[in-house]
């Protein structure tokens, strides 16, 4: 299998720690590694057979927090392109260095995963059924709690034969709170993480069948001549997520219930996990702290350079 690990963002949460030129996969939120780091890891469980895409801006930072990444294993945007031209440039290099049989799964850099084994053994059964049936096949995360904040993968029957592998209706957007407790209740929906499984030859028999605009910037980039063809082709893609080009098109995806445990970096149960106890005040740095109640505190020194 090949593991695709996207580590892009604009740096819009968790600010003001997280910024346009330090997003927040970048940050040291808990613990000894940057949420990147913790991702790159978890790959490695997967497969040695790591890609990581990143933006051209942030391209120095993930060289210096991931040493072990070499040039060859390294996919930079001209500019960022969202989850669509993440997905593109990714199949782009794969088509000319791999199998077209191999799977390809797409991970994110900044997710808060503990149960490193689970999350790895739910990408091993979805690689197996995407060289089986010859579909994409989702990842998505049981839900623990009716979360009004994600979206949700829609699961429907288990395909005969199989314990794990569903065949999916489709997504739906993020819910009221009515309406997710009541698909938490159903025990029919998962969250969708963004997680995806296919090989070469899947992504591109569902982009011809389903999304002829993606098959067509596609086949844009891979027609390109050079390099300078290949950046202007990248900066003429629009900035679409892959849920709206790829995912809520493909017709015939298929769904692995991953077993493990799952949030973003930035949610705020993600917040809530760093606390030690339920009223504890956690503080990141050296801090004098008054009246505080179920804070988290972290220190962080702003230089000014006279001009």
């Amino acid at each position: 299998m090949i593991v695709a690990l996207i580590a892009g963002g604009a740096g819009t949460r968790l600010w003001p720690l997280s910024t346009p030129d330090y997003p927040k996969h970048l940050l040291t939120v808990t613990g000894d590694q940057t949420l990147i780091q913790a991702a790159y890891e978890r790959a490695k469980h997967i497969t040695d057979t790591v890609y990581v895409v990143t933006e051209a801006s942030h391209d120095h930072h993930v060289r210096k927090q991931l040493p072990d990444v070499t040039e060859e294993r390294l996919i930079i945007e001209p500019a960022r392109r969202n989850t669509s031209g993440c997905f593109l440039a990714v199949l782009c290099k794969i088509k000319r260095s791999h199998p077209a049989d191999e799977p390809i799964a797409f991970t994110w850099s900044d997710h808060y995963i503990r149960d490193i084994a689970g999350f790895a053994e739910s990408f091993k059964i979805a690689g197996e059924a995407t060289i089986k049936y010859k579909v994409p096949v989702l990842v998505g995360i049981e839900p623990t709690y009716p979360a009004t904040g994600f979206g949700y993968i829609h699961k429907a029957e288990l395909l005969p034969g199989e314990q794990l592998v569903h065949k999916s209706s489709g997504f739906k957007e993020k819910p009221d709170l009515e309406t997710a407790q009541s698909f938490f209740k159903s025990g029919e929906y998962l969250w969708n993480g963004g997680y995806l499984v296919g090989t070469l030859e899947a992504y591109e028999n569902a982009m011809q069948r389903y999304c002829p605009k993606l098959w067509q910037d596609y086949q844009s980039l891979l027609n390109a001549q050079d390099e300078a063809a290949y950046k202007e082709a990248y900066l003429a893609l629009e900035s679409v997520a892959l849920d709206y080009t790829f995912n809520e098109l493909v017709g015939d995806m298929l769904v692995v219930p991953g077993t493990f445990d799952w949030t973003l970096g930035h949610s705020k149960i993600y917040i809530r996990q760093l606390m030690p106890m339920r009223m504890a005040t956690a503080s990141l740095g050296t801090a004098k702290l008054l009246e505080c109640l179920r804070q988290r505190i972290r220190m962080f020194v702003t230089t000014a350079t006279s001009q």
